[in-house]
């Protein structure tokens, strides 16, 4: 089953997550795929890029499954290498956004959740239905938010707020979320919202509009590098150790962790 579909429309690329049935939860396909669309519409016209997700929810996170996936693999050999610039593919499924040329605004709703949220935040603009859910998830599972989070999270919400979000992982409302910075506006309808601004970007002058882009970006990411490996580095020490296999395991059973 295909994981996003990828339509082009008056000079638009509207990039889908096609697994609603799963609440576009990732998994190896799904990272694939994301990047693969990333790629595609970096390399075409568009003048403008609208995500959104198919389904009850934009995206819930990582699938579960994957923690079984990645049993007995090297969470160093996994995380560490470079396979994409600066980035390795788990930080590269949020930061192929930023390395599209043109602004790519993302159509939120349902829940919005640990790389989904990450995803979410490579995008230039988010738009979110009132009722969506987000959170930095990953400290429910035991780990860091290491999709890029360390990189984007800082360049939108106060440092109080980046470490409430990272040591709890509460999920917090759409306005809460506006009003820290993790969504730029609230929208009933935020994929025809999407598409709007997104029509009228593409009738700004396209050379201009991607000169825009490259300059924020540079004015945003300096020492970038240093920041993403520094996220992978941490994961690798957390994944599959004590800690982590204790939360995991009082997740799937239903109570609160304890820790030696």
């Amino acid at each position: 089953m295909a994981r996003v579909s990828v339509e082009y429309k008056d000079h638009i690329a509207f990039v889908t997550l096609t697994r609603g049935d799963k609440m576009n939860a990732l998994d190896e396909a799904m990272f694939k795929a994301i990047i693969t669309a990333g790629q595609e519409v970096a390399a075409s016209d568009a003048r403008a890029v609208v995500l959104s997700g198919e389904g009850k929810s934009f995206c819930a996170g990582l699938d579960v499954s994957n923690f079984a996936a990645f049993a007995g693999k090297d969470p160093a050999e996994m995380l560490v290498p470079r396979s994409h610039a600066d980035a390795n593919d788990f930080q590269e499924v949020a930061l192929v956004w930023r390395r599209v040329p043109v602004p790519v605004i993302v159509a939120l709703h349902g829940v919005v959740y640990g790389g989904g949220l990450q995803i979410a935040l490579g995008a230039d603009i988010r738009i979110a239905a009132p009722d969506t859910k987000l959170s930095v998830l990953e400290m429910k599972w035991g780990l860091i938010p290491d999709m890029g989070g360390m990189v984007l999270l800082p360049q939108l919400v106060r440092s109080d707020v980046l470490r409430l979000l990272t040591y709890t992982a509460r999920p917090i409302g759409a306005a809460k979320a506006a009003e820290w910075g993790l969504v730029t506006e609230l929208a009933d309808d935020p994929l025809a919202e999407a598409t709007a601004l997104a029509h009228e970007i593409a009738g700004k002058s396209p050379s201009a509009i991607r000169s825009a882009k490259r300059l924020i970006e540079l004015a945003e990411s300096e020492y970038r590098s240093d920041v993403l490996l520094a996220e992978s580095r941490e994961q690798a020490q957390l994944i599959g150790k004590p800690d982590q296999m204790e939360v995991i395991a009082a997740q799937m059973q239903g109570r609160k962790p304890v820790f030696k």
